[in-house]
């Protein structure tokens, strides 16, 4: 008899989709082609050098060299929990290590997160537009996603007050520099997302990557930090994701949550089961590297990160049409294009690719309701200026020509 696989497989994974940006990537990889579609880090601003050093006396030290090759314990090394959170404590969030568990890159902190939280049925509360990834993550454990607007300082309150008193109790947040949009939240509004959370007793997700990319202004303390829970390890509202991918190198698959202690034990058990424990030689490694990069090569990748984003809004501010809308980010890697009304960005793409010889992301794919059709999300963080400018002027000038039709 010939097995059914689909009927084998459970609905939980059948749930799963393809990433529009995993395949959009396979093709935009052609040299010919400008791509603003990757959320990837620059590979020109990786620090081999560095790394090659560190690998090297890592190695060379016998006895530190045969502690890195061997199992660890599931919660992280203990090192580099310490130095989480030493600098969790320069930004005004004071965890103990117990308080943080390593993971491989922090999506597979929101796969974890999402089979302790989520369930059939479940509501999670989204902003209108968010992390693919996230989504991705969480669709797995089917959960019903209720979607709330943005505004320039961030979530809409009233929307994020009205999501919870219709019962939901979790709701996954980006405050600094989110991904796809660029946006942050001012000061007052993630005041006001805690004090909201606290009224009906729910968890904020708080999804970190990007904080330490600002190029501008002053850089706010993050929802973790606001949310003060004073020497007691097993309080908060907050359970925050973080990671290495943007800072040092996306390969070494460090990242880590911090939550309460509560959460951190049932998280380690599911790590136990799942993988034992992240690379021991990639932890030494990522701890040696931001013992001795860090600020330094921070600023670096700032100033980098920083005249490519002038490039690309410099050359929106250019070519791009009137009735084109786009963000203005003050850190992390990307811009976000509101399109006239009669354009498809999906339809767009495939001539862009093919007649203009660019590539974005539509920006569909980053909303929980499928709306967004004439949005799409660019990134600024591969190309060098003076090719982002020609993209740009080659995008806009397409995008004239449909809006003319």
């Amino acid at each position: 008899m010939t097995i059914q696989w689909n009927e084998m497989i459970v609905p939980d994974a059948r749930a799963l989709r393809a990433s529009e940006i995993r395949d959009l990537l396979k093709v935009a990889e052609r040299p010919e082609i400008i791509s603003f579609a990757g959320g990837v880090p620059d590979p020109d601003l990786f620090p081999l050098a560095d790394f090659r050093d560190m690998f090297d006396g890592l190695t060379s030290d016998e006895t530190a060299g045969r502690r890195s090759l061997q199992y660890s314990i599931s919660e992280g090394l203990p090192g580099l929990r310490q130095w989480i959170a030493d600098d969790l404590a320069k930004s005004g969030a004071t965890r103990d290590i117990d308080n943080i568990l390593i993971t491989c890159g922090a999506q597979q902190a929101l796969d974890m997160i999402a089979r302790l939280l989520l369930e059939p049925g479940r509501e999670i509360v989204m902003e209108k537009p968010s992390y693919l990834g996230a989504m991705q993550a969480f669709s797995m454990r089917r959960p019903n996603y209720v979607g709330i607007n943005m505004d320039e300082d961030g979530p809409v309150i009233a929307e994020l007050d009205a999501a919870f008193a219709a019962g939901a109790r979790i709701a996954y947040l980006a405050p600094d520099f989110q991904n796809p949009t660029g946006r942050s939240y001012t000061l007052d509004r993630r005041m006001a997302v805690l004090e909201t959370a606290r009224k009906y007793g729910a968890v904020i997700l708080e999804d970190a990557a990007y904080c330490k990319l600002s190029y501008e202004g002053e850089s706010l303390p993050s929802l973790l930090a606001l949310d003060e829970v004073g020497s007691d390890p097993d309080a908060g509202t907050v359970i925050q994701l973080g990671t290495f991918s943007k800072t040092l190198a996306p390969a070494l698959r460090i990242g880590w949550v911090t939550a309460p202690r509560p959460v951190i034990r049932q998280l380690v058990l599911m790590k136990q089961a799942g993988d034992l424990h992240v690379s021991t030689i990639n932890q030494e490694i990522a701890l040696r590297a931001a013992t001795k990069l860090f600020p330094a090569h921070l600023e670096t990748l700032r100033d980098a990160y920083r005249a490519k984003r002038d490039a690309m809004l410099g050359a929106m501010d250019e070519f791009m049409p009137d009735d084109v809308s786009y963000s203005r980010p003050k850190g992390g890697m990307f811009v976000w294009l509101t399109l006239p009304e009669n354009i498809d960005s999906r339809a767009l793409l495939v001539e862009a690719m093919e007649d203009a010889k660019v590539a974005f992301v539509p920006g569909q794919a980053f909303f929980c309701d499928q709306s967004g059709q004439n949005t799409a999300r660019f990134s600024f963080a591969t190309e060098k200026p003076e090719r982002i400018r020609a993209g740009i002027e080659r995008l806009a000038d397409l995008i004239r020509r449909k809006d003319n039709q």
